[in-house]
């Protein structure tokens, strides 16, 4: 009994140990993460009391596209970074099993050293991205750039004419598509 007990304590133990949100050193990062490095917001995104769940709930108020960040820190489970033109911090909290995004992925789908070139949206999806908001006619790369990505426990693949994005915990809508473009959306 007692080398049972042994080793449940011990599994619990390593268990506990590697799901521990562990700080990455500098040299651990890929060369294009620099802590205290400047970069750009490439989606809307959503500031829920200081807080980013990278399942992207629709709730909080909107740190627009292209807004300039400073990377504080990053784990092997939050990016942290300070709002250029604020006080302000936002801690991205990566829910791998909504993603299936490794903590780079996610950067990289949410931050990069150069604006999102919003030149090649239209009138329509440019008016969308800025106010954080899909409407019909838009492409999915502008609805990417405006609401983020779906979560991929419901839209396996962004190949598919439907995406379903969340609200909140409980709440859900869907964005369909015909030959590429928002044919409607069901809330």
């Amino acid at each position: 009994m007692h080398f049972i007990t042994r080793t449940a304590f011990l599994f619990f133990m390593t268990f506990s140990l590697l799901s521990c949100n562990k700080a990455l050193k500098p040299e651990e990062l890929p060369a294009y993460v620099v802590l205290g490095g400047t970069y750009y917001t490439q989606i809307v995104i959503h500031n829920d009391k200081g807080a980013y769940l990278t399942t992207n709930y629709q709730r909080g108020s909107a740190i627009p596209v292209n807004s300039p960040v400073n990377l504080i820190s990053i784990t092997n489970k939050t990016i942290t970074v300070a709002l250029t033109n604020s006080s302000q911090q936002l801690i991205v909290k990566n829910i791998e099993k909504h993603t299936g995004d490794d903590i780079y992925r996610a950067f990289n789908k949410l931050f990069a050293m150069k604006k999102v070139n919003l030149s090649k949206f239209t009138p329509l999806e440019i008016n969308h991205i800025e106010s954080g908001t899909v409407a019909k006619g838009m492409r999915k790369e502008a609805v990417i750039v405006a609401i983020g990505y779906p979560p991929i426990t419901e839209t396996f693949s962004q190949a598919n004419n439907q995406w379903v994005y969340w609200s909140s915990r409980f709440n859900r809508f869907k964005v369909n598509f015909e030959n590429g473009n928002v044919s409607n959306i069901i809330d």
